[in-house]
């Protein structure tokens, strides 16, 4: 099967992003397939799965620095913090309930995303690198445990306000 040439406004893609998105729902929805511009549609469906992907690394990456500073600066433990471990958990979970394929996906990319995390922990607190694990001491599934905090135990009276 041979694809007809795209009527799209030439340029439009590059010109006017927003409107090209608008204009190729409009043909998909009338069922002009004709018409639609195949090449640059293919290649942004492509786009909204490496950033679901690389939305889950960011988070993954700061939620391990977070856990990392936890267990490490218990000191400093702050709502802060705990409030972005939550967050990040949340925002992960929400990502694979929407797309569940990807729920293998953390798993995936642990180490990477601690050597991240490792790195920036380590600038945080001014620990050197060196005091802290490797390889990741934690598990996929503690890190995305709602119920998992590292190191001695805590409670939120002892928080620090910030």
């Amino acid at each position: 099967m041979t694809l007809v040439q795209p009527k799209v406004p030439p340029g439009l893609y590059d010109a006017d992003f927003y409107a090209w998105t608008q204009r190729q729902a409009q043909l998909i929805r009338e069922r002009r397939l004709g018409d639609v511009d195949w090449e640059n549609l293919a290649e942004e469906i492509e786009s909204v799965g490496r950033s679901e992907k690389a939305e889950i690394r960011s988070r993954l990456a700061v939620l391990l620095q977070h856990l990392l500073k936890w267990q490490f600066q218990p000191e400093q433990r702050s709502h802060s913090w705990q409030s972005s471990i939550s967050e990040q958990r949340i925002h992960i979970a929400g990502l694979i309930e929407d797309s569940p394929s990807l729920r293998r996906y953390p798993a995936e990319v642990l180490a990477r995303c601690y050597g991240q995390a490792l790195r920036r922990a380590a600038s945080d607190t001014d620990l050197p690198a060196s005091s802290f694990p490797e390889p990741c001491p934690y598990t996929v599934e503690q890190v995305l445990d709602d119920a998992f905090l590292p190191g001695r135990p805590w409670t939120a009276g002892g928080l620090l306000r910030d």
